[in-house]
């Protein structure tokens, strides 16, 4: 491979003031110096990335003043350079990863990322197929055998788990993870006919409508209520509602944003509420931080192992300001399916 990249400008995509979606300058080509990587980092060439929720709420929600800010948190490439300290990735080796919110993005050529936050990519999937996974991956896992503390491959640990929005990237590894991994009847929230087949697929055995009241509808599946929420969007909505589906001493795990609920609504029936961030353990440095090494490495081998798959459904084309900005536009509407992909520049 040429070295002209160390001294090159690299191509990236960022937006200098936050501005809808619509306008073409919300998002914009650029040309930025090659990052230079820390003690810990892996420099990464980046083959693929995947857009999430947390792309356009950052694009809407934090003005950069002016400076070029690099988004993108979902990432599958291969190590160029790696930094003095770095013990678990060579040059040549292909991962994927989530990133750190607190750093530049990687939505260009080359990224700097601490390697205990990065993975091996799974060998059976492409750059893109690969790039779906990393941050759902984390959430759901993290929710799941962490702030739950549901125990993996328990498939004597049984009860049931409602995951919201089971079409959606995080509700599919959910399910899936869920399916794969514990004994749990997975039910799951789906409004239209392509959600419920893909919710599905992705191993939910019940489907609910999340545009109709939850509690008759769960009723009908669950009889006795459900033992766990992993609630990914609507949490405020659905907090009273979720008060009546679960069972006593159940539990209730957010992803979402919202204000001030009424938590008192749990108190009754003495359920335990849950956050869940994955990237809480890059954000405050815990020395934990590795943890989210060893489960994308575990991630990777569930799916070349085929029992996981790719969430990706739609891959945009390649990582420009153009089809960045369809991708936001894409996710925004609320309506897509699994991960949207762009590869290659």
């Amino acid at each position: 491979m040429s070295e002209t990249w160390k001294t090159t400008p690299m191509p990236a995509v960022a937006y200098l003031k936050s501005l809808p979606i619509d306008d073409d300058e919300s998002l914009l080509d650029v040309e930025l110096p090659v990052p230079q990587p820390g003690p810990h980092d892996l420099l990464v060439q980046v083959e693929a990335i995947a857009v999430n929720p947390v792309d356009y709420k950052v694009r809407q929600g934090n003005d950069p003043g002016g400076e070029p800010k690099v988004l993108g948190w979902d990432a599958a490439g291969t190590v160029v350079a790696v930094g003095e300290q770095v013990e678990l990735f060579e040059v040549g080796d292909e991962v994927f990863y989530a990133g750190a919110i607190d750093r530049p993005g990687t939505n260009s050529r080359f990224h700097a990322v601490d390697e205990r936050i990065v993975g091996r990519k799974p060998s059976t999937l492409s750059f893109g197929e690969a790039a779906a996974l990393p941050l759902t991956s984390l959430t759901a896992w993290e929710g799941l055998f962490e702030r739950l503390g549901l125990r993996e491959g328990a498939s004597e640990e049984t009860g049931t788990l409602l995951v919201t929005a089971a079409a959606g990237g995080v509700g599919a590894m959910v399910a899936q993870l869920a399916r794969a991994l514990t004994g749990l009847t997975v039910i799951g929230t789906a409004s239209r006919p392509e959600t419920v087949e893909f919710a599905r697929r992705m191993g939910v055995t019940h489907v609910v409508d999340h545009h109709r009241p939850l509690p008759e509808q769960v009723a009908e599946v669950a009889p006795g209520g459900v033992d766990h929420i992993f609630g990914t969007a609507g949490t405020d909505r659905n907090l009273a509602a979720y008060a009546e589906i679960l069972k006593p001493f159940g539990q209730l795990l957010a992803i979402d944003d919202f204000g001030p609920v009424e938590i008192g609504l749990l108190k009754s029936k003495s359920i335990s509420f849950h956050w869940e961030l994955m990237f809480t353990r890059s954000l405050y440095r815990t020395p934990d931080q590795a943890a989210q090494h060893h489960i994308l490495n575990r991630i990777a081998t569930l799916v070349d192992e085929g029992v996981l798959r790719t969430t990706a459904t739609r891959d945009l084309g390649t990582i420009n300001a153009a089809h960045l900005r369809e991708a936001h536009r894409v996710l925004e509407s609320g309506a897509t399916i699994g991960k949207v992909t762009l590869t290659g520049f």
